[in-house]
């Protein structure tokens, strides 16, 4: 049953993929989506045993490579972090496929998306479940490889292509950090194995290694480029610019990226190597730094962004950073919990955006949209609830994660703790500002677009509507039904797939504050609905004046542009790359150099030295024969080792009178 659950998604790809002209688009539309669902009760079932019956599970299919010092198996491993992913992945990807039978059911090339849903689905149980960081690397780039396809399945699409290469690249780095990671544990560690790494880590924590003209501490070392990989993938700030721009792909591939497969990956490793990141001293400090700086960051990047599904990514990057300095301030369980939960409201958003864009015959532009309340009543109810739970209100799913992150970073009673906390309130004041922006200029703001296109908007068929209603149920009531068992208190659910030093548990202490403390988020994401409600209602006269200002044009240049990231990124890193590349490497090198020496530059002075030789060459015979026999003595010298001049002038002198006297004695 558990090898079922990770292979049935490959055999929905096989089906979908290969199998298209003999099963056609309907076979394509319902294959892998049946295969999906049959994964998603496999994964309840693994759950109630390994997670509610506490009986993980390890299997062993066959090794992979054998050394003399050690073997890398296949290995599954499926513990209570394992089992809880595993459901929240196959339910979304099961409500993802059958959303996108009917979103994108019309497109030609229907079975080639279908196969790269189910395969991107594969490689993130693959990543899941596996036992050793080699393994996972193989979902880690499988994963990778599956959301460049998606992004660029409208390959015709310009700017499909550059979203595409622009993740590609920047996942690279994160990439290059996690395989010295992998490297050095290798090393140090002598196998790749969760088990064996984890079990030694205590015994090396004072353990230092050169690097360059100082020391630095191994487990700082490990766990810091673990951490670059974590920050590629998981959008942190610095590589988090691909994020947004990868919604040139269809819209149920944004909601898979973004709510349930690839930027959560990052989190999940950080989450997976506890016991590492528990015993390196200092490297909790920047991650929880950088992920407070991305909480924030986004969210006020995503105030003035005009694209519809742009601002739904960008309040994915900001909850990334919210996870992520959570797992900083050794908050695991909170950071997994909120993982869980994000997942349901963001891919209702997305969704939900996507009915939106249906309705509108693909339109995206807010600007071009508007008025819609009346026209798609079901869709803007499933918003209202997606933007709720992602604001943190009260009794909804984010709440009781978003809330309990931001309890922990004030009780951790650090500095860095208390400089994430005030970032995270900025940030919720920020993201319910751009949640109610969405709603008013999308549905209750009067409509901007031709008469002719609301003529033809129209509520989401059933194929696209029931995965919104199932998903808002689960923004509403997930967070409340799960809380005690995931964070409450004493609970023992995680067992030993998370572990927290007990000097860093913080949960006492958070628990515990005032509650004026635990309010304070609360009251700046009302004020944040508030202040939003009233310039998007009877103040937007007075907001339209302040943009036309000079200070109210720098901002939203500064804001709609991104904080500038992506000119800083293409002025003053890729612009001077590619020109030093073209002057140094093809013309010096590639046009110079290599073709100097090398076939090229090798033909070319072969072939001018026989043209000097022909010049010489006037039909005497003797002269012909001196040279070859000059040659021939030359050569055989250099090979002998006669390297005498007066050697090889003897011999060459008793050469030549031996071939005169047998050619051209008389």
């Amino acid at each position: 049953m558990y090898l079922s659950l990770i292979f049935l998604p490959l055999f929905g790809t096989i089906l979908s993929g290969f199998g298209s002209r003999w099963r056609g688009n309907y076979g394509a539309k319902f294959i892998p989506t049946i295969g999906i669902a049959l994964t998603f009760f496999c994964s309840l079932y693994a759950f109630y045993e390994v997670g509610l019956c506490h009986s993980p599970c390890l299997i062993r299919v066959s090794p992979w490579r054998i050394t003399e010092t050690t073997t890398i198996y296949w290995g599954f491993l499926f513990d209570t972090l394992t089992c809880v992913r595993l459901v929240v992945v196959t339910s979304i990807s099961t409500l993802v496929h059958l959303y996108s039978t009917e979103y994108i059911g019309h497109d030609p090339h229907l079975p080639r998306f279908r196969a790269y849903l189910s395969f991107f689905t594969f490689f993130r149980l693959i990543l899941v479940t596996a036992e050793n960081l080699v393994q996972r690397f193989v979902g880690w780039e499988g994963v990778w490889l599956c959301s460049y396809l998606l992004i660029n399945f409208w390959f015709a699409r310009i700017q499909a292509n550059k979203s595409a290469i622009k993740a590609r690249i920047l996942n690279r780095i994160g990439d290059f950090g996690l395989s010295i990671a992998i490297f050095t544990i290798y090393s140090v560690f002598g196998s790749v194995d969760y088990s064996i790494i984890f079990s030694i880590a205590p015994s090396i924590i004072d353990v230092n290694i050169p690097f360059f003209s100082t020391s630095i501490n191994i487990l700082d070392f490990i766990c810091f480029f673990l951490f670059i990989g974590a920050v590629g993938k998981s959008a942190q700030v610095g590589l988090h610019t691909w994020l947004p721009d990868a919604r040139e792909g269809p819209t149920p591939v944004s909601a898979l990226i973004h709510a349930a497969t690839r930027v959560t990956a990052g989190v999940f490793l950080i989450c997976r190597c506890s016991p590492l990141l528990e015993y390196a001293p200092n490297i909790g400090f920047y991650i929880t730094i950088l992920g407070g700086i991305t909480a924030f960051l986004a969210a006020t990047t995503g105030l003035l962004q005009n694209d519809l599904k742009r601002v739904i990514a960008y309040s994915t990057c900001s909850q990334l950073g919210y996870m992520v300095f959570a797992a900083g301030l050794s908050g695991y369980s909170v950071s997994r919990f909120h993982l869980s939960n994000h997942a349901f409201f963001k891919a209702l958003l997305f969704l939900g955006a996507g009915s939106v864009i249906h309705a509108r015959a693909d339109e995206q532009d807010r600007r071009k949209i508007g008025g819609l309340v009346k026209r798609l009543p079901l869709t803007y109810t499933i918003i209202v609830v997606g933007s709720l739970a992602l604001r943190g209100f009260p009794f909804l799913t984010g709440f009781y994660s978003k809330d309990v992150i931001l309890e922990l970073a004030y009780g951790s009673f650090t500095v860095e703790g208390r400089f994430v906390h005030t970032l995270g309130v900025f940030a919720a004041f920020f993201t319910a500002y751009y949640s109610t922006r969405l709603l008013a200029i999308t549905f209750l703001r009067p409509a901007n677009g031709l008469r002719v296109s609301y003529a033809h908007a129209h509520e989401s068929p059933f194929a696209i509507a029931f995965p919104l209603v199932l998903l808002s149920f689960g923004s509403l009531f997930v967070g409340f039904l799960s809380r005690d068992r995931f964070i409450g208190l004493g609970t023992d659910f995680w067992g030993n797939a998370l572990f927290t030093l007990p000097s860093k548990q913080h949960f006492v202490e958070a628990e515990w504050l005032e509650t004026s403390v635990k309010s304070i988020p609360l009251f700046f994401s009302f004020g944040g609905i508030f202040l939003a409600t009233y310039q998007y209602t009877v103040g937007f006269s007075g907001l339209y004046m302040l943009k036309e200002t000079l200070l109210g044009r720098k901002l939203y240049t500064f804001f709609n542009r991104k904080w500038l990231f992506d000119k800083v990124y293409n002025e003053w890193i890729a612009l001077p790359l590619l020109k030093g590349a073209y002057t140094h490497t093809y013309q010096n090198l590639d046009r110079g150099l290599l073709e100097l020496f090398g076939p090229h530059g090798l033909f070319s002075e072969l072939s001018r030295q026989s043209m000097d030789y022909s010049k010489h060459a006037i039909g005497f015979s003797f002269r012909n024969l001196f040279i070859i026999v000059w040659s021939l003595t030359v050569t055989l010298c250099f090979f002998a080792g006669w390297l005498d001049i007066l050697s090889i002038i003897e011999i060459g002198v008793l050469m030549n009178i031996l071939v005169y006297r047998f050619f051209f004695r008389n």
